[in-house]
């Protein structure tokens, strides 16, 4: 146990080392990730511009007009949001927007009968989630040096809210395959999922976690190596960048903590 707990210390030393030296970088970089499936996203709707209107119209048989306007919806609004994120103009109307597209695209794409592809989509829904919180200024108190009690709730369960819909990410990569190495992984994935749930050691934890499904995303969704010609590349492609918005999600975690709800803050407490 006592050595459980010294690794433990020490992983925690290498990760708060990590952090002080990327601080000014990682918001920056947790931003890109968060960002890039719909930049990926909007962009292919410029290029598959035919392709994804003459699907809508195939699908939902509405005709020309609205599906043109279904793809042009989805081409601006994802490009203008991605610009606001990234320049910090308007997050809050810029999340809106996001949170616009993913609810537009779940109905249009049929994702909400498709139990994976919709727990992906929660996940999304919690990155922009945690993206809106942390661009909310922490509330000044009316009396300096008297604590503002409160003055952050929404924030604080937002940032609740957030995290345990990323962790639904992690819940579509469970293989109920009875081998040694994927009992190993599930057994590990689920405690570290478990343990950002619940807001403990929740900056180790999801930095773990980023790792892990960093290397993941790139061994199982690598889609340049799938000839352009096949739609499977364009499966991948779609699983590869939603899997760095939830990373990018997890480094919202990492840079800037769980929030009030959380076993860490309340352990500030004792």
């Amino acid at each position: 146990m006592a050595s459980q707990n010294e690794l433990i210390s020490k992983a925690e030393d290498v990760a708060d080392q990590v952090l002080r030296k990327s601080k000014n970088v990682l918001p920056h970089v947790a931003r890109l990730c968060l960002i890039s499936t719909f930049l990926e996203d909007g962009i292919r709707m410029w290029f598959q511009w035919s392709e994804q209107r003459d699907y809508i119209n195939q699908t939902w048989g509405c005709g020309w007009f609205l599906s043109t306007l279904f793809v042009l919806i989805n081409l601006v609004g994802q490009i203008a949001g991605c610009i606001m994120v990234l320049s910090r103009q308007k997050v809050p109307a810029a999340c809106g927007l996001l949170f616009f597209i993913i609810a537009l695209q779940t109905v249009a794409y049929s994702i909400l009968w498709d139990l994976k592809f919709l727990m992906r989509n929660i996940a999304l829904v919690g990155g922009v989630i945690l993206l809106l919180a942390e661009s909310f200024s922490e509330g000044k108190s009316m009396f300096p040096g008297v604590p503002n009690l409160g003055s952050n709730r929404p924030k604080t369960y937002m940032q609740l809210s957030g995290r345990l819909m990323l962790v639904l990410m992690f819940m579509t990569l469970l293989r109920f395959d009875f081998t040694t190495l994927q009992i190993i992984q599930n057994l590990v994935g689920s405690i570290l999922i478990g343990l950002v749930a619940v807001g403990y050691k929740t900056k180790l934890s999801a930095l773990i976690l980023v790792l892990w499904l960093t290397i993941f995303n790139f061994y199982a969704n690598a889609w340049w190596n799938i000839p352009a010609y096949r739609p499977m590349r364009d499966f991948l492609k779609y699983d590869f960048f939603q899997t760095f918005s939830v990373i990018g999600g997890l480094l919202l975690i990492v840079a800037f903590g769980p929030g009030g709800v959380s076993m860490d803050e309340h352990k500030k407490d004792y």
